[in-house]
């Protein structure tokens, strides 16, 4: 189980990730049992994404040397066999953020996380969504995550009510677990970006390891839903239930789709 060997390896995850989100993003990664590291100046990050176990890239609030940071370290982990995840947040919406995730995409990620309209825009099929929120449901972005998973040999995951996951071959995996909270709570998807690169360190196979990530996150934060009684609780309960879920837990709760 991929759980267990990631609190056994502790795999050192570099987060270039936005403003917003950079303590949740490292918060879980500890409750999980993973390291963080922000590392995102020019320089350092080329520096730095070869000694990472793996790389995440999230276009929340990417500032000019952050850009120039993700390019970098993308590059770098490439040329050193780390895997690493983009997550584009809000592409096609903002005109900046978009020309960057066009750039990053080209070097193939080994995972690209996103909503259905980030995902649908990434692939050139649509606008975008309204910020960060996406106008559109999981199932309309498969045409276009298929699209992006073909072209540029990344697992594509599509957040939502189902998560759907899809790989280079086209098949989907559904992953329908998870709570309403998470939407509720700042870095409720950016943070999974992170998990997906933490598990991503542990095996070649990047459909498993956003299989796997999704399966965990979702069930904790089931858990923490149960014991929460608003958004406030919740985001404290979650990380208590990302720090005490077992494989066991995952086995018995875990609900998949298939569709090839």
């Amino acid at each position: 189980m991929l759980l267990s060997a990631l609190r056994d390896a502790v795999p050192l995850v570099q987060c270039i990730t936005n403003a917003v989100v950079t303590n949740v993003t490292a918060n879980v990664l500890l409750a999980l049992g993973a390291t963080p590291a922000m590392v995102d100046i020019p320089g350092e990050a080329r520096q730095f994404a070869p000694v990472a176990s793996a790389v995440l890239v999230n276009l929340g609030t990417p500032t000019g040397s952050q850009r120039e940071a993700m390019l970098e370290a993308a590059d770098a982990a490439n040329e050193s066999g780390t895997p690493w995840v983009l997550d584009p947040v809000a592409v096609g919406f903002l005109a900046v953020r978009t020309q960057t995730a066009t750039e990053l995409v080209a070097l193939r990620p080994a995972i690209i996380r996103g909503n259905a309209s980030e995902i649908i825009a990434l692939a050139g099929a649509g606008a975008g969504g309204r910020g960060v929120d996406s106008l559109d449901e999981p199932a309309a972005a498969l045409d276009a995550a298929r699209l992006l998973a073909s072209r540029h040999g990344s697992v594509v995951a599509v957040s939502g009510a189902v998560d759907m996951i899809v790989a280079p071959s086209g098949a989907v995996v559904g992953v329908a677990n998870g709570t309403p909270l998470l939407t509720q709570v700042t870095g409720g998807g950016c943070a999974l970006g992170a998990v997906m690169a933490a598990f991503a360190a542990l095996t070649e196979d990047p459909l498993l390891a956003a299989v796997a990530a999704t399966g965990v996150y979702t069930i904790a934060a089931e858990h923490a839903a149960a014991v929460a009684s608003g958004p406030g609780t919740f985001a404290a309960q979650f990380l208590d239930a990302l720090s005490a879920i077992t494989p066991d837990d995952v086995r018995r709760g875990l609900t998949l789709r298939s569709d090839s």
